[in-house]
């Protein structure tokens, strides 16, 4: 028989007080609503001594409030706690794949900026990764692949020739750009 840690035994504790489930999720809806409207100033400034300062006291209480309705939504709180942890999860998986690319650079320094078409595609897939994960979070993946259920031949055949109609007219209407010529001094 295997003991629990100590450390998992306060994990354990903490998720029975409710740290996980109430007082982390208040916390971050808190945090962000806060830093919204405070940069967007929705509420208004106010002028003290010549330094324009928002209304901490309006923003804070409003913050204060979506945190609350949001806590007493025990689905809302599912979601969010589902969603952060894929996001993590994502995070980390960029993170691998950045360590992954970078050992092809040996000693020199590798950042995304070199190479545009690495960072767009990256950011594509990011975006995807995390629209994914909030559908999966909020359980309508399913009606996403509910539609591709009952597909036939027909219907990937008319797919396909609707994705080459449009690349065709996309192919024959664009313009060249005209490249510009640099001038050297």
């Amino acid at each position: 028989m295997v003991e629990e840690s100590a450390f998992r035994g306060i994990v354990g504790f903490m998720g029975k007080i409710g740290i996980y489930d109430v007082i982390l999720p208040f916390l971050l809806v808190f945090t962000i609503v806060f830093a919204i409207l405070e940069k967007t100033k929705i509420f208004g400034a106010e002028k003290i001594d010549g330094r324009e300062l928002t209304k901490k006291n309006i923003n804070s209480i409003v913050a204060f409030v979506v945190a609350f309705l949001v806590i007493a939504s025990t689905k809302l709180v599912s979601v969010i706690n589902e969603v952060m942890a894929n996001v993590v999860l994502l995070l980390i998986l960029a993170v691998c794949f950045l360590m992954l690319v970078g050992t092809f650079f040996g000693d020199k320094e590798f950042t995304l900026e070199k190479f545009p078409t690495w960072t767009k595609i990256f950011m594509v897939l990011m975006f995807i990764g995390v629209v994914v994960i909030f559908l999966n979070a909020l359980d309508w993946l399913k009606f996403v692949f509910a539609l591709f259920e009952n597909w036939d031949t027909e219907w990937a055949a008319s797919i396909i020739f609707m994705i080459i109609i449009l690349g065709f007219i996309a192919f024959i209407t664009n313009e060249p750009r005209a490249k510009e010529t640099k001038k050297s001094e």
